[in-house]
């Protein structure tokens, strides 16, 4: 990054972490996977990282075109940050990173996620049981006051976006954000959640049931 220390090596593995390997820099790569943000939305997802920091982090990942900002129109103008195309092509990356550190023999997970980490889990480890066949739906899930949009079109997660999108979902749910994370992770079933208060849906249960079976993560090592 611009006047950062470099590793100085053509290594192109030395040099995308020269760009992108700072302290907090891919985290907040992460939490613009799902489409664009205002600074008070990155502060709110990464509770634990100074304003000073973030700022700094914003500035130099646009220096090196891994984002951009873009102003938004009235009638609720605003400034937001976006990735670049380039930037989008880190996808890849964040997928391998999060398959390889859910497994880990040693060190177990903990710690708070933001909303778009939940539904980003989803959307790697997505992976439907062989025994229940293909099936297509749109799901809209309310994480308090963030809306996300999932597609699966013929067993395949073919959509997930933030933000409200046109036409009626077949499927709508609204929770937590936690009770949404132990749903995923089939520590409560949504029956369960939804017995308790805790989640509410309007739809087909039986739909929700299938895009839960195929969102859990692969086991860590032994």
């Amino acid at each position: 990054m611009p006047g950062k220390r470099s590793y100085g090596e053509g290594c192109p593995i030395a040099h995308s972490l020269d760009l992108v390997g700072e302290r907090w820099a891919l985290l907040v790569v992460r939490e613009l996977r799902l489409g664009p943000r205002r600074y008070r939305d990155l502060q709110e997802a990464l509770p634990a990282i100074a304003p000073t920091v973030l700022s700094q982090r914003l500035k130099d990942l646009e220096a090196v075109g891994v984002l951009r900002r873009r102003e938004l129109p009235p009638p609720a103008p605003a400034r937001v940050y976006e990735l670049t195309e380039w930037g989008a092509e880190l996808e890849p990356v964040f997928r391998a990173l999060a398959r390889w550190g859910v497994r880990s023999p040693v060190v177990p997970l903990s710690g708070e996620v933001s909303a778009d980490s939940v539904m980003l889990g989803l959307r790697t480890f997505f992976d439907p049981p062989r025994n229940h066949g293909p099936w297509s739906a749109d799901y809209d899930v309310w994480l308090g006051r963030e809306c996300y949009r999932i597609g699966v079109r013929e067993g395949r997660l073919a959509h997930l976006a933030r933000g409200e999108a046109p036409g009626r979902a077949d499927v709508v749910v609204r929770t937590a954000k936690d009770t949404w994370q132990r749903v995923l992770a089939r520590e409560e079933p949504p029956a369960d959640a939804v017995a308790a208060g805790r989640l509410e849906i309007e739809g087909d249960p039986a739909l929700l049931d299938r895009l839960v079976a195929a969102a859990a993560p692969p086991p860590a090592v032994r």
